[in-house]
């Protein structure tokens, strides 16, 4: 049997093409039977549905406390992503062009946050804030916290960007009179935009679901939307939480569809 590039497959070919599509729908199906779940009619979580009903979502927009942790959590996910914009790009700019032999270990020290389990991160900038004074009475502690354990989504994706972009351009342009703002602002930044993009969107999906970072440094009274989700299901087990996560889910093919018609899945390389 030959394949639509005129390759014959063999039955080891077709088996492996099956064993992949399993793994796909054993990893999507979760994901989906929320979002089902989600729209169910019934009084509780429970499958199969009962029925087709919007009368969750609109429990989730009426409840003020999940549209306060909602707005909390967006407001504390822009604020990483441009920050980490900024600076995990200047980062990056400067560990891929002045950091010299000391590449690698910085490299290292940036990526640790994602080497570092989280919750071994959120114990001890806790500690730290409680040394230092500031403690979790301030919605700064969770912030910082966002922006450390985020940083290396935008530092990891501007890194490769820049690994594989042509320097000759610039020394074009310096050679036509441009100077170094300029040179930055006409050549390497549209060339590096592709990573920046993807990284900070990167940063704003993952600083919005972050648990752990959260419910240690949380000032009192405050949550995040998966701290509210998890207060919620304490007490409660009807669709409402499914409505809550379909929206994160939502919020994430968002984020790749804007990717995707921005710089396009296929321009990110790792």
């Amino acid at each position: 049997m030959r394949g639509a590039g005129g390759v014959e497959k063999t039955i080891w070919d077709r088996l492996f093409l099956v064993l992949v599509a399993a793994i796909y729908i054993f990893l999507m199906f979760p994901i989906v039977l929320v979002v089902l779940l989600s729209f169910n009619s019934g009084e509780f979580l429970a499958f199969p549905l009962e029925g087709f009903s919007l009368r969750w979502f609109e429990a989730l927009f009426s409840n003020t406390r999940f549209l306060e942790a909602t707005s909390y959590s967006l407001r504390i996910a822009a604020i990483s992503m441009i920050v980490n914009g900024v600076i995990g790009t200047l980062a990056a700019i400067y560990v891929a062009r002045h950091a010299g032999n000391n590449r690698d270990r910085i490299r290292l020290v940036m990526t640790s946050p994602l080497l570092v389990p989280e919750i071994l991160t959120a114990i001890a900038l806790l500690f730290y804030f409680y040394e230092i004074g500031i403690g979790t009475d301030y919605s700064i502690g969770i912030q910082i916290g966002h922006i450390v354990v985020t940083f290396p989504y935008v530092f990891l994706n501007v890194s490769s960007a820049l690994f594989n972009f042509d320097r000759s351009q610039e020394e074009a342009a310096r050679s036509l009179g441009a100077g170094g703002w300029m040179t930055f602002r006409r050549v390497t930044l549209p060339a590096i935009k592709p990573g920046i993009i993807t990284g900070c969107l990167f940063a704003f999906v993952i600083s919005f679901d972050i648990f752990n970072i959260s419910l240690l440094l949380k000032s009192l009274g405050r949550n995040t939307l998966p701290l509210e989700l998890f207060d919620y299901l304490r007490f409660n087990f009807d669709p409402t939480a499914a409505a809550i996560a379909s929206l994160s889910i939502f919020l994430t093919f968002a984020a790749i569809l804007i990717i995707d018609r921005t710089v396009g899945l296929r321009s990110l390389r790792f």
